[in-house]
């Protein structure tokens, strides 16, 4: 039998594989270039560019571009009204930012159980959680899947909340034929290197809405407009401008956009080459009984930004960490998305407990993410294959 690489076996690979890795080629770099030599390497044209091709890639009529994923949350939470004394529904299985967006605005975080086989949001369990203080809801787009948007959107068009769609993972997914960005009330984006495109960093946040997409404008700089309908006293002049609310400075500069709009001509290419990876790693993993899939509804066509791979601890010898320790031993380095945001310490000190989200909580120990990126070879989806089924055929509970 096979030995594991952890007891003094061969690794399967030589070189370290990790979970997550951009793509940058030459075509970017030039793209960066010619903002460095340009005359604007912030508040130009490039970011102008930007928001258009997003308009075209979802659908959405409006685009504003934030420095980074969570400041598009919080400029949509802002946007939405969120204040003092109000509640926001969110999904445990996500990055704090998802959650922490809610704090920022001196709201309460309401966290609602995932669906146990997509890993997403269960619709039922928002509608469990909705009270008379309820302003919003914040629905993760977990791995790239999108959420199930139409009892969600009729929720929310019931109760008067509004819906906000985390999309940090699902860029190029569409939902019933139409693009993530084009169906909630605003849906959020991230351009973090790990994620399907990227800017380095940066966000942005999409909406059909005219009165969101003027708030997102002010909330993304400071409060301040020039825009003369939303000028509270009569203009002097051309320089006059006014801070009519508190806002940050949440703005991308022109070098990150010129990166990301480069990036967004790759889209195509970046999902097909995921999609490929996922239906290899499905095909080879369905096959193993002491391993779980994460199954996607028919609604959602999926860019996946995460693989997540879930084991069966009662068909083994080993745990989720021994799992993920043996993974490393082979040159394999994958990474846990997430831990249950109301377990961290500071949400423990808020009051939240343990034991408030069975079906995430129970996710969240059995689960794994491995490697999923456009530049992955065959070879080295091979490897993480193979690694697997190494690690299973060897900690295999004996009939």
């Amino acid at each position: 039998m096979e030995r594991l690489a952890i007891h003094g076996g061969t690794p399967v690979r030589e070189k370290k594989l990790f979970y997550g890795h951009q793509y940058i080629d030459d075509a970017d770099i030039e793209a960066v270039v010619r903002t460095l030599k340009s005359d604007y390497l912030t508040c130009g044209p490039e970011i102008t560019a930007l928001e258009e091709k997003l308009c075209r890639v979802t659908g959405a009529k409006y685009a504003v571009v934030c420095s980074n994923g969570t400041a598009a949350l919080h400029m949509a939470c802002q946007a939405a009204g969120v204040a003092e004394g109000d509640e926001v529904i969110t999904t445990p299985i996500t990055f704090a930012a998802s959650a922490n967006c809610a704090l920022y605005c001196g709201a309460k975080p309401v966290f609602a159980d995932i669906d146990e086989k997509t890993y997403n949001i269960d619709p039922t369990e928002v509608a469990r959680k909705v009270t008379e203080r309820t302003k919003a809801v914040v629905a993760v787009d977990f791995t790239g899947q999108a959420v199930d948007l139409n009892p969600l959107r009729r929720l929310c068009d019931e109760r008067g909340i509004v819906l906000i769609e985390d999309g940090a993972h699902s860029i190029g997914t569409t939902y019933d034929g139409q693009g993530v960005g084009s169906i909630a009330d605003m849906t959020t984006f991230s351009f973090h290197p790990v994620k399907t495109v990227t800017g380095g960093e940066g966000g942005a946040v999409l909406t059909n809405d005219e009165t969101y997409y003027k708030k997102l404008l002010l909330y993304r700089s400071h409060g301040i407009t020039r825009d003369e309908t939303m000028l509270e006293r009569t203009s002097e002049g051309p320089w006059y401008y006014e801070q009519i609310a508190l806002g940050m400075n949440y703005r991308m500069t022109d070098i990150q956009a010129s990166l990301v709009n480069s990036q967004l001509d790759k889209l195509e290419m970046f999902q097909k080459r995921r999609k490929e990876i996922v239906a290899r790693y499905n095909e080879a993993f369905s096959q193993m009984p002491e391993l779980v899939v994460q199954q996607e509804i028919p609604e959602s066509n999926t860019t996946r930004h995460l693989y997540i791979l879930r084991i069966r601890p009662e068909m083994l010898t080993i745990d989720r960490a021994q799992f993920f320790q043996y993974m490393g031993a082979e040159n394999i380095v994958c990474n846990v998305h997430y831990i249950p945001v109301y377990r961290h310490p500071y949400y423990e000190k808020l009051g939240y407990e343990k034991g408030l989200c069975p079906k995430a909580e129970a996710l969240y120990e059995t689960m794994m993410s491995l490697p999923l990126y456009y530049s992955l070879t065959d070879k080295d989806v091979d490897d993480v294959i193979h690694a697997v089924r190494k690690i299973v055929e060897n900690t295999r509970c004996q009939q």
